[in-house]
């Protein structure tokens, strides 16, 4: 058996078990990697926005593109793949949100000769999902001295005002104008000073990546204007309500808190519908400040550089969202608060009201006590009578037997003692049902 090279430690024959995620979490690190690029060439880049659904069909959609060019197609589930396909390479790429598309042609061309020229035509039209970024890119080999700024607008840019800087410490530059062109692409020229093909790889990746994310940070932005109007209303019904409590009486309190409720399921329904944009978008704009400081970028004399353009025109809409959403969650923190008071206010109302009850019902409680003491009054009364009428019949019938008494005389005598043991009797029942 061959022993290890010197240096490196021998490992044990056998580790315990990995753990399930071990080898997908340290791949991830890898995962995706800048394609190399020697100049001269051409690049077309894509980022379609896509569904869930719609990810499967793009896997499908480039496995019949690998299949027209005799290409092994990917595996499925994969999140990128790079092959060449005849006179073009591809680099493909599957994100949470979007995937993306990376045709290189190698050679001289202008910005009139796209890289996605050379892709099949009715394949590209059959793409899955909605166009977020598409730009060409021009990747040359460059002059050591700085050209005109104008110069390189009019030839390339059509005469528009340029973003650029010196990139990558130095070893490069760059310039763009951040429009779309009549061709539906944005434009991007990289002239090479002293990158190495994977630096020169890694340095447009970040370019791209920090277009990207610009533009989806920027989703969020229609969505903070669209609530603008919607939070001004909810805001003035708050104040209308709230304003309306002080002279609210029991009978108008419970419309109130209908009205309060409603108002609150309707900024809960808009900010389930908004809360992942905003989250989304305050986590893109990181990305775009982390690319951007990558990029490493030094000044071109009379140019904006790439972070003072995006810090300008980007930073604003960021804010605008984050005080959209800070605005959001704090009127429903507002109207949460004016219901829970409202709740009480009612509930104080309805404790009072069943106060009230609760002393009518007792007030009937010493009345019905009462007349059931009247009545147990007038049961002793007429039990007596009965029982004294049958004593009436039992001493006449005992006269009549042939001994001496009187029954008048029996009858008096027996009142008091029947009455007496009949009210007993009657105290005895009702303490005993009091009891239990």
């Amino acid at each position: 058996m061959d022993k290890p090279a010197a240096g490196y430690w021998e490992a044990p024959a056998m580790l315990p078990q990995n753990h399930p995620a071990r080898i997908e979490l340290n791949d991830e690190l890898h995962a995706r990697p800048p394609e190399p690029l020697i100049p001269p060439c051409s690049i077309s880049y894509l980022a379609l926005c896509v569904s869930d659904a719609g990810k499967a069909e793009a896997w499908a959609h480039l496995c019949d593109l690998a299949k027209r060019f005799n290409v092994n197609p990917p595996a499925e589930g994969v999140n990128h793949f790079s092959a060449q396909f005849g006179p073009f390479r591809l680099k493909w790429e599957r994100h949470s949100e979007y995937i993306r598309y990376k045709f290189i042609v190698a050679g001289n061309f202008t910005f009139l000769e796209p890289a996605i020229g050379k892709v099949p035509k009715d394949w590209l039209e059959g793409l899955p999902g909605q166009t977020l970024v598409a730009r060409n890119i021009l990747f040359t080999n460059g002059e050591p001295a700085t050209q005109d700024s104008d110069k390189i607008s009019e030839l390339h840019f059509g005469g528009n005002a340029l973003v650029g800087s010196l990139v990558a410490g130095g070893n490069a530059r760059a310039y763009t104008d951040l429009r779309v062109h009549p061709d539906g692409f944005g434009r991007l020229l990289i002239e090479n000073l002293s990158l190495t093909p994977r630096q020169a790889g890694r340095t447009i990746q970040r370019m791209v990546e920090t277009d990207t994310y610009r533009m989806l940070a920027l989703l969020a932005l229609p969505v903070a204007r669209e609530l603008g109007p919607f939070l001004g209303e909810c805001e003035r019904e708050l104040v209308q309500v709230t304003s309306s409590m002080a002279d609210a009486d029991i009978a108008g309190e419970p419309a109130l808190l209908e009205r309060l409720m409603k108002l609150e399921a309707a900024i809960g329904s808009q900010d389930s519908q908004s809360h992942f944009r905003f989250s989304a978008a305050a986590a893109y704009y990181k990305l775009v400040q982390g690319r951007i400081l990558e990029l490493r970028e030094q000044r071109i004399e009379g140019l904006q550089t790439f972070q003072e353009f995006m810090e300008r025109r980007l930073a604003p809409a960021m804010a605008t969202c984050v005080a959209a959403a800070a605005r959001l969650d704090a009127l429903s923190s507002r109207v949460a608060s004016v219901t829970r008071l409202l709740s009480t206010k009612v509930n104080i109302a309805l404790e009072h009201q069943n106060q009230g009850v609760l002393a009518s019902m007792n007030k009937r409680a010493e009345l019905q006590l009462r007349l059931q003491q009247t009545v147990e009054g007038l049961s002793v009364a007429a039990i007596t009578y009965y029982i004294a009428g049958l004593v009436g019949y039992a001493s006449k019938a005992v006269k009549a037997a042939g001994v001496h008494l009187d029954p008048d005389l029996v009858i008096g005598g027996s009142i008091p003692v029947i009455a007496a043991i009949v009210a007993f009797g009657l105290h005895r029942f009702r303490a005993s049902v009091s009891k239990h």
